[in-house]
């Protein structure tokens, strides 16, 4: 794995005052290029906030069992939308975790691991966890008589904020170990989220479901728990400086 060096990195204006004073001296200088200024900026925001629409919608029911579950939330005055909608937020939130650990393992198998780090068969077992956990909500969405293919609303929202994790784990540049840090930002999220959608399915009143996902919540303390010794592991032999590379254990 790649060492945190001093190289030559010149993104700081520190590294050529003269060069940089002038930069100051200009921007001080020459007035902006237009007339607005960040209130305007912000005014435009609330503009498009207040004209657009909503970020799509849940799909009906597409069973007659679900269509009459439905009216049954309707007469006790719940939305019916609103536990379809969060049992999707998760069912994507999983599938991208599936996805977020294959691209660890990859990584893994290019650069090998560190002392006290996780093995090729320790992100397998919590990727494979994932998948589950998929699955699960899957079967939880179709018991409901709707469809665990459609993308709800908060499923496109976490889809889109999710992005960024996925990106730090498949780009080629930052190597295994600090990659690590994408797994810890994806397993908070998770922790917070499952324990959520328990208090909401509990709301709901469906028992066995909340069931069910009490398991997954415990899954996920238990991966939050090991990536966070891993990130102190590495960072403690980076600290002194250890050699952290150790063989990638390739998939039989």
């Amino acid at each position: 794995m790649k060492q945190i060096t001093i190289g030559t990195n010149t993104t700081g204006i520190a590294t050529s005052p003269i060069d940089s004073k002038e930069l100051i001296d200009f921007a001080q200088a020459v007035p902006p290029s237009s007339s607005g200024s960040e209130a305007d900026a912000a005014a435009v925001r609330s503009e498009y906030a207040r004209a657009s629409g909503t970020v799509g919608s849940v799909p009906p029911p597409v069973s007659l069992k679900g269509m009459v579950k439905a009216a049954g939330e309707l007469i006790q005055g719940r939305p019916p939308a609103l536990l379809i909608d969060k049992l999707g937020e998760r069912l994507q939130f999983e599938r991208s975790g599936t996805r977020l650990y294959e691209a660890l393992i990859a990584k893994y198998d290019a650069e090998g691991g560190f002392e006290g780090g996780p093995t090729r068969a320790d992100l397998e077992a919590i990727r494979d966890d994932e998948l589950r956990h998929f699955a699960l909500l899957k079967r939880a969405i179709e018991r409901l008589g709707a469809d665990p293919t459609a993308m709800t609303p908060s499923a496109d929202m976490i889809g889109l904020a999710s992005a960024g994790v996925l990106a730090v784990a498949v780009e080629p540049r930052i190597d295994f170990g600090q990659s690590l840090q994408a797994l810890l930002v994806a397993e908070l999220t998770d922790n917070d989220s499952w324990r959520m959608l328990i208090d909401l399915a509990t709301a709901y009143g469906q028992d066995d479901m909340v069931a069910e996902f009490r398991v997954a919540e415990q899954h996920e303390a238990r991966h939050l728990e090991l990536v966070r010794g891993w990130l102190s592991c590495k960072l403690a032999l980076d600290a002194r400086g250890a050699p952290t590379t150790s063989t990638p254990q390739r998939a039989a």
